[in-house]
């Protein structure tokens, strides 16, 4: 029989799932819904480069998220540029804090690193915050549409598709850095950073890779829904939206894409349906999580996945 890649067949998945999941979704409503899942998803794919790939522990990566949102709604208001440079300006503003501030953290490690970058993301949501100038302050501002060539962007349908493409680019990245030297470094690193110096990995230069990169993700996703939204706030970069995005990449399984967007899903979605319970709503999305955990400690896609093998050979 023929082997599969198994990076294009995640990709052909997915790219089913994008096209066909228009066709079932009852309203406009559950297609913005899906616009979230894949943001999110984008987002939480950078983040498990870096935690799931490299080993890293990242709690302020929302700081990044803010970073890219309220580029799309400074630069057009205060600067004069349009949506799609504004876009631009955010991610490389994004890599180039964290490659600032990544060189001397990422020395750190466990839980001094957690803690490192929890104060960086703590950081960008007071500038944010309290910059009301530029930034509105805490009621946040408003976003101009994303406009190309006299086309605007509008609509929950459009912005799904959107959403969806960025998705996919994101997600062949992510699969098609595990065999280039630099994924291999971060697997090494992953492994042990004793082990991957031994080997002639330089382990600061790409601890710092892939936080770059990661931050990089993350400004694309904070400006995709800011634009998408057409109003920002602080609370995008926020402490609890760094947990969500963390929360994600361990529920869906670290070190995996698809466990990243199945992460995302879950996430975005329960609360979505736990609606109907009002003043429990919150107390069942913990407990339907903590139960998770205790049961797929690897995460969802990795524990199915076991599940399945075994299943086979029996």
């Amino acid at each position: 029989m023929p082997r599969f890649d198994p990076r294009i067949v995640t990709l052909v998945v997915l790219a089913a799932v994008i096209g066909l999941l228009p066709l079932v979704l009852p309203s406009s409503y559950y297609i913005r819904v899906a616009s979230l899942v894949w943001v999110s998803a984008f987002a939480a794919i950078g983040l498990n480069i870096l935690m799931g790939q490299a080993g890293q522990v990242s709690l302020g990566h929302a700081g990044f998220f803010g970073i890219g949102a309220y580029a799309v709604a400074i630069g057009p208001a205060h600067l004069g540029l349009p949506s799609w440079a504004a876009l631009l300006l955010g991610a490389v503003v994004a890599a180039g804090l964290a490659y600032l501030v990544g060189r001397p953290i990422l020395r750190l490690k466990g839980h001094y690193l957690a803690i490192a970058t929890l104060g960086l993301g703590v950081l960008v949501a007071m500038v944010l915050t309290t910059e009301s100038r530029w930034t509105g302050g805490p009621d946040g501002m408003p976003v101009a549409k994303l406009a190309l060539f006299g086309w605007r962007a509008s609509g929950s349908a459009t912005w799904y598709w959107i959403s969806g493409g960025m998705l996919l680019v994101g997600a062949w990245i992510a699969l098609n850095l595990g065999d280039t030297p630099t994924g291999r470094a971060f697997r090494a690193l992953h492994d042990s950073e004793v082990a991957a110096r031994v080997a002639g990995v330089n382990v600061a230069r790409f601890k710092l890779r892939a936080f770059v990169i990661a931050a990089v993700y993350a400004a694309l996703a904070g400006s995709m829904l800011a634009l998408m939204n057409g109003f920002t706030n602080p609370d995008q970069a926020g402490f609890l939206h760094s947990v969500e995005l963390v929360t994600m990449v361990v529920l869906g399984g670290l070190g995996s894409v698809v466990g990243a967007v199945i992460g995302a899903a879950v996430l975005i979605t329960l609360p979505q349906v736990l609606t109907v319970f009002q003043d429990y709503e919150h107390l069942l999305l913990g407990a339907i999580i903590i139960v998770s955990m205790i049961f797929m400690r690897d995460g969802i896609v990795p524990t199915a996945a076991r599940l399945l093998t075994r299943r086979a050979r029996a």
